[in-house]
């Protein structure tokens, strides 16, 4: 079976903070596991996000394999190198402070063993080095000897009949209406007299 490897190294966050995030979506999905990422609001989903979509790029464009067969097979988070800082303290004495960094290793594996995708995905109008020309303008300005037919409805709009008779709007409000209406605002926005 085929893997996928993927690393972040030196993190500035704690590893026991970026575990909290990595916990979450361990095991899942590839594409479900970076869409939950996406909405987490923590600081670690970040680079975590950024790490993933390495990860699905590599195995798309490197290996040819398909994003919606990809899981994640690991995921963890080691210590990285602890930055020492100093703080003045009673007495004169100087506190250490240890500014954590982690390691994060992600490993994507195939639900489905083998299966390849058939064609690299090109954007449509990129591949101008094979040959191919770009279409940017409007078909409406060149005529090639075919006809366009331009629609402004979509396709499954239904035109109503000619002869059929249109909704009636009414507009009149009663007067008995308007009456009850001011009353009503009048007792509402009434103050009391003292």
């Amino acid at each position: 079976m085929a893997t996928v490897k993927a690393q972040l190294n030196n993190v500035r966050l704690s590893p026991r903070k970026v575990r909290l995030v990595v916990n979450v979506v361990k095991g899942k999905n590839a594409l479900k596991a970076l869409e939950q990422l996406e909405f987490i609001s923590r600081r670690p989903a970040d680079p975590l996000v950024k790490l993933l979509k390495s990860a699905l790029a590599n195995a798309e464009n490197n290996f040819n394999m398909v994003r919606s067969n990809l899981y994640i097979q690991e995921f963890y988070v080691d210590e990285g190198t602890k930055l020492k800082r100093y703080r003045p303290k009673a007495f004169g004495r100087a506190g250490e402070i240890q500014k954590k960094t982690s390691h994060v290793h992600l490993v994507l594996a195939e639900k489905v063993p083998g299966l390849k995708s058939d064609k690299k995905s090109v954007p449509k109008g990129r591949d101008l080095a094979s040959g191919g020309h770009e279409h940017s303008h409007d078909h409406a300005e060149h005529d090639h000897g075919h006809e366009h037919k331009k629609t402004d409805q979509p396709k499954d709009h239904v035109k109503p009949e000619p002869n059929a008779p249109k909704p009636k709007i009414e507009e009149k409000l009663g007067k008995e209406n308007k009456g009850a209406f001011a009353s009503a605002k009048k007792k509402f926005f009434q103050r009391k007299s003292i």
